[in-house]
């Protein structure tokens, strides 16, 4: 199983997360522009994702709503700044439940062996807002997300053994 790597230094305004997917660079690319994808992945198993918006393009806007079991709804924002299709995704995200805390994500996609090698830096306005964002479930979050993806992408494009 590929391990989900987070880089976060105290004192600093950024979050690195890595992590190998076994799959080609354009199959991982797709999956994560593709709104009937995304909700197949996008979030922690319990809850469901329904896509508000998402138009992919720079200056495009996208919204993700995740619904909980017991009625409860988490929304999350942004706005694409850069889509270099399939290596690298510049665009903001902000959870509309602490609106004003925005993040500036950089997602780049390489590909070494038939594998995607997906690095995220997210870049937030103070320390603060990235330690809130550390100490609200973000890695267990991203973990399963990514996890998810795993399965999305291995039915996509099943791998011979």
């Amino acid at each position: 199983m590929n391990k989900t790597n987070f880089v976060i230094e105290p004192g600093k305004q950024v979050v690195v997360i890595t992590r190998i997917f076994d799959a080609p660079r354009e199959l991982v690319f797709k999956t994560m522009m593709d709104p009937k994808l995304v909700p197949q992945w996008w979030g922690p198993r319990y809850l469901t994702t329904t896509i508000d918006k998402m138009d992919v393009r720079p200056g495009g806007s996208w919204r993700f709503v995740q619904h909980a079991p017991d009625g409860g709804e988490h929304a999350f924002h942004g706005v694409y700044h850069t889509i270099e299709q399939p290596a690298r995704v510049v665009q903001t995200f902000e959870y509309e439940g602490v609106p004003g805390h925005v993040a500036l994500e950089t997602a780049t996609l390489e590909e070494i062996d038939g594998k995607t090698h997906w690095t995220t830096t997210s870049v937030f306005q103070s320390v603060e807002d990235r330690d809130g964002m550390a100490q609200s479930g973000m890695e267990s979050g991203v973990i399963e997300s990514y996890e998810r993806l795993d399965e999305v992408l291995a039915k996509l494009a099943p791998r011979k053994k």
